[in-house]
């Protein structure tokens, strides 16, 4: 039973892993100074940088977009993982065990092993078949190709490869790159002969080949085109079920895609493998292929974590062939519809071609312009159930307003849904169904359940039951990073003006204590305790840093630490102050700085007191009460003596 990662091997996993090394996977990174670097932003477009990387502290943050967090969060966003998938994915990276609450248990060492063997044996055969492409037996390949109008950067881009027609050619390459036949039999590569001590040969022979990535790339499986006729099998043959590869999780092109997905918030649906191709050439990068089974709730899991499927917008389009399979498979697609909060739209192309044909005969307009005619799924169905009834009859009519009255209460929006009740009696005609008739029969329908919330963009019952992928499934609470991006809640934490110095002096304080927390001695600890703060969002910051503790913590962990502390709105903004670049560029005048600052804060604390102080002594009367007169000089004489230790320290 999978259970609750332990909040110290979280810690653990995020102190072990390096941030820098993970972010210059996806991010040409430079010096930015001591301990910094900088980049273009992998989440906004931009030409100068502004994603900057902090490795000490674990952190990033993009001053441009507002988009920061740690090395979790970054993994999560980029890959599109939820919470427990990324803490395992990294485990597995620096060969961390990790432990789990409650008896529960995660993948355990062996299986990791094992895993990490198949995703390598997947990568080698991948290489291989790309490989073989090029060579002259895999002209059928290569003929099929040019014929669909893809060259040889098409192939390159979706990794394209050829599988020769012997029976070992991949079982050859990969023993003798160590693999052995016990491991090779669980990829799914190769078939067990019945006839001959259960001895294994190539599953893939003289088919085209698809490698088969997930979201973050690596290869779990193989889709093989049939070439030649004397081919007995199947015109299309998949990679079979393994640990690696279940077709209902995986969706063909979703690595490719994943990226241009989230930043649009549309999810393209097509129905192979040449059709994801054509649809990414032509422009349309949102698109992906179910492998070999229709468009499912695991699959919807996915789309809906990339989509960021929460009630503020986004749509799903799917397309079919026009035929009565692709009207059926439509209409599949539609009883799925209620699990998204996105809306979901269909797009057929009246010819009935589909989208790597239209590309081929029509050109990349074409294929856009098929996207762009899309119509809401629900119109679809409903439209395609009236073939099911006379509407020349009033009989026919009533049940057919009986079959899809339900359907148009599903729509979430409530604008739509009063448009299309009227649509629905155009389209019944209105010899026997009245608009009245109709309009009472949606509302009915809604009254029993079958309709949702009225709000635009609103989901169903279904689709709240769904619910995104969370961000703390690890049983921590760790978020994902915040869309405040440090600019705070305008209403309650309102942005400190810049150019006033006081708050930035304060500012620059918290970038101090949260970058360099070991550089700061026990006095400058107190200093800090005693200041005061004049932004109320500052002051938040400061509590939390109080709160957090910073003696003995990893730096790694204390910025983390002190984000837990703070509302979350207000994380960004932390992990904005825990990467900004200080001032001091040399190594050996850090520590001089960070302890200057945080006196030059206190000493103008020691300035505020010792300026109310003085009002104070010039309203008290000596001779009335000269006790009091002379314990405020005393406290005076005593901020005094303070204000010059900070002058030596």
């Amino acid at each position: 039973m999978a259970g609750l990662i332990k909040r110290e091997d979280i810690d653990e996993v995020r102190q072990r892993t390096d941030i820098k090394e993970i972010v210059d996977g996806y991010v040409t990174l430079k010096s930015a100074g001591v301990g910094s670097y900088k980049g273009l932003c992998p989440f906004h477009d931009e030409r100068s940088p502004s994603f900057h990387v902090r490795p000490q502290m674990g952190s990033y943050h993009c001053f441009g977009c507002g988009e920061g967090g740690d090395v979790i969060s970054f993994v999560q966003k980029m890959d599109h993982t939820s919470f427990s998938e990324t803490v395992e994915k990294l485990a597995s990276r620096i060969g961390f065990e990790l432990r789990y609450e409650d008896g529960g248990t995660g993948p355990r060492r062996e299986d990791i092993g094992r895993r990490q063997r198949m995703l390598d044996a997947h990568k080698i055969a991948a290489e291989f078949y790309r490989d073989q492409l090029l060579t002259q037996g895999a002209a059928a390949g290569r003929r099929f190709l040019q014929d669909r109008g893809f060259d040889r950067a098409a192939a390159e881009l979706f990794g394209v490869g050829y599988a020769p027609q012997g029976w070992d050619g991949l079982l050859t390459h990969l023993t003798g790159k160590g693999f052995t036949q016990d491991e090779l039999k669980l990829t799914g590569m190769f078939s067990v002969s019945s006839n001959n001590a259960g001895r294994i040969y190539d599953r893939f022979r003289g088919r085209l080949i698809w490698p088969i990535r997930d979201i973050t790339g690596d290869t779990v499986g193989f889709g093989a085109r049939k070439l030649y006729e004397e081919d007995q099998g199947p015109k299309y043959l998949n990679t079979p079920e393994t640990s690696l590869y279940r077709k209902s999780q995986v969706l063909y092109g979703i690595d490719l895609a994943k990226r241009e997905i989230a930043k649009t918030r549309q999810l393209v649906v097509v129905e192979g493998y040449t059709d994801v191709m054509a649809c990414h050439l032509a422009g349309v990068g949102t698109a992906v292929a179910t492998c070999g089974t229709a468009f499912g709730a695991d699959h919807i899991k996915i789309a809906r974590r990339l989509l960021s499927d929460d009630g503020s917008g986004g749509e799903v389009v799917f397309t079919f062939d026009g035929d009565a399979a692709g009207q059926k498979a439509a209409l599949r697609a539609f009883e799925e519809d209620q699990r998204f909060v996105a809306q979901t739209y269909v797009a057929v192309e009246p010819s009935g071609a589909d989208p790597c044909e239209l590309r081929q005969t029509k050109g990349d307009d074409a294929v856009r312009g098929l996207i762009s005619s899309r119509r809401p799924l629900f119109e679809f169905a409903i439209k395609a159930s009236f073939g099911n009834y006379d509407l020349s009859t009033g009989e026919g009519q009533v049940n057919a307003l009986r079959h899809a009255a339900p359907i148009v209460a599903r729509i979430r929006d409530v604008s739509l849904r009063s448009i299309y009740t009227r649509e629905l009696s155009r389209w019944l005609g209105m010899q026997f169904v009245g608009e009245d008739q109709v309009a009472r029969a949606v509302a009915t329908a809604a009254r029993k359940g079958t309709g949702v919330s009225s709000g635009p963009g609103t989901g169903s019952g279904a689709a709240s039951r769904e619910g995104t992928a969370p961000s703390s499934s690890a049983g921590s609470s760790e978020g994902t990073a915040d869309a405040a991006g440090g600019e705070g809640d305008a209403q309650h934490f309102p942005r400190p003006d810049p150019m006033d110095p006081i708050g930035r002096m304060e500012r620059e304080v918290l970038e101090v204590v949260l970058q360099y927390p070991n550089l700061l001695e026990p006095v400058h600890w107190e200093r800090f305790a005693e200041s005061g703060f004049s932004e109320r969002v500052y002051g938040v910051l400061k509590d939390a840093v109080q709160a957090a503790g910073a003696a003995g913590v990893d730096p790694a962990q204390w910025v983390e630490r002190v984000r837990q502390e703070v509302p979350e709105v207000l994380r960004g903004l932390v992990t904005e102050l825990a990467v900004t670049p200080l001032p001091s560029k040399a190594e050996d005048a850090l520590a001089l700085y960070c302890r200057d600052i945080v006196n030059r804060l206190f000493e103008l604390r020691i300035t505020r007191l010792k300026a109310e102080m003085q009002g104070r002594l010039q309203r008290v009367d000596a001779a009335a009460d000269p006790e009091q007169y002379v314990q405020l000089q005393r406290d005076l004489l005593a901020l005094e003596m303070r204000r010059r230790q900070l002058r030596s320290d």
